[in-house]
């Protein structure tokens, strides 16, 4: 397990939102990227990384965490997190 980089913000939102560590770490692992043309990348479940991490993954519990993304800086340092409610437009 590899430290995170959060930034205070992102923490709490976690904790508000409760998503785990382990599905940020998924996402990054197997999550798909999208720019958000503000300097960002959206990382978040799509049919594909699904799939991956259905092969990949043996913790079902992850499931109930599909709709989840997380948004990282140039830096790679993650900004927030969230559950998805919306499609995310791919450019």
């Amino acid at each position: 397990m590899t430290e995170l980089r959060l930034t205070e913000h992102a923490r709490t939102r976690m904790q508000k939102r409760a998503i785990s560590p382990s599905v940020i770490e998924a996402l990054l692992d197997f999550g798909q990227e999208e720019h958000d043309h503000h300097g960002g990348c959206i990382l978040y479940f799509d049919k594909a990384a699904r799939r991956r991490l259905e092969r990949k993954c043996l913790d079902r519990m992850l499931n109930r965490y599909l709709d989840a993304y997380a948004v990282l800086a140039e830096t790679g340092e993650i900004i927030t997190v969230g559950h998805r409610d919306r499609r995310i437009f791919r450019h």
